[in-house]
């Protein structure tokens, strides 16, 4: 997976697969799923995502099935 933020177009990308994509549609306004040739969701773009993610241009991972 990976997770892209350019601030200058204020898009949120992240990327699921690294299928190409043959399909994206507008699920949500300023929300765009991007599909594969088996209509699978290989990735999603978040637009003017400064209004719509508190912080973009940081990530944190976890892992739910690791305990500490």
């Amino acid at each position: 997976m990976k997770v892209i933020y350019d601030p200058e177009v204020e898009v949120l990308r992240i990327l699921f697969s690294s299928a190409p994509i043959e399909e994206s549609d507008e699920d949500k306004p300023g929300v765009i799923l991007d599909y594969d040739k088996d209509s699978n969701v290989v990735g999603m773009e978040i637009l003017n995502a400064s209004k719509r993610v508190e912080n973009p241009g940081a990530v944190e991972f976890v892992n739910a099935g690791t305990r500490g």
